[in-house]
């Protein structure tokens, strides 16, 4: 999955010289928490909510709400915002576009074309909302996870087992965290499966692996087996 795919495009910019108060409505009344620093047509810099936030209040202001006003009229963004911040490109990969935020701790960045034009903006709230198309969306009734080895068909009958009673799987996601080497923990979503049918198909899993943990979200039940 592309950032092209998922970022906010029409991206709101302010100025660097606007005030701090104007940055603050306009995110405010566009429900944006970044917003790219212009300045004769370029980017120089972001802001973010969070730079708003502690510029308006800071530990040597007066409480008086007028004065705190007052004060935001007066700062220009250009002396609060983040300069130089980082970019992804629009064919990053989600993966790539999410490490990047992760590891530098930022809850976004501007997505800019190979000329430098800011084409979007990809936040955290992207990020989660690939982890949801991607685990399934809504048609989930079942999740199961289990650990195997990790070796080429190590799945098979578990899957096998699950089209036997004609159920269908949402998605299969795998991770190597907190398992010794040569096995992988693995996380099936179901739908489709008749309530009876599940007995039988945890059976013939307990027999293919070790079993994590079971939910059934028709009935709101869990079962929790194994770390």
């Amino acid at each position: 999955m592309l950032v092209k795919d998922w970022m906010s495009i029409g991206v709101m910019s302010i100025r660097a010289d606007d005030s701090i108060q104007q940055a603050i409505k306009l995110q405010k009344d566009n429900n944006i928490t970044m917003l790219p620093v212009m300045e004769k047509g370029r980017m120089v810099g972001i802001v973010t909510s969070h730079d708003l936030k502690s510029a308006s209040f800071p530990d040597a202001l007066p409480v008086e709400l007028q004065e705190a006003i007052e004060f935001a009229s007066k700062v220009k963004v250009k002396e609060i915002m983040s300069h130089h911040p980082l970019t992804v490109l629009p064919e990053h990969t989600m993966e790539e576009a999410a490490n990047i935020l992760l590891k530098n701790r930022i809850s976004g960045a501007p997505v800019v074309d190979d000329k430098d034009k800011i084409v979007g903006i990809i936040t955290r709230s992207d990020i989660l909302k690939v982890l949801m198309e991607i685990s399934g969306k809504g048609k989930i009734s079942y999740e199961i996870a289990f650990c195997v080895e990790d070796q080429p068909g190590s799945v098979k009958e578990i899957v096998n087992a699950v089209r036997e009673h004609n159920g269908r799987i949402a998605s299969i996601l795998s991770s190597h965290k907190g398992v010794a080497p040569g096995l992988r923990n693995m996380y099936m979503r179901l739908y489709d499966v008749e309530p009876e049918a599940m007995p039988e198909i945890i059976k013939q899993l307990k027999e293919n692996a070790t079993l994590r943990y079971f939910i059934d979200f028709i009935m709101n039940k869990r079962e929790i087996y194994s770390k």
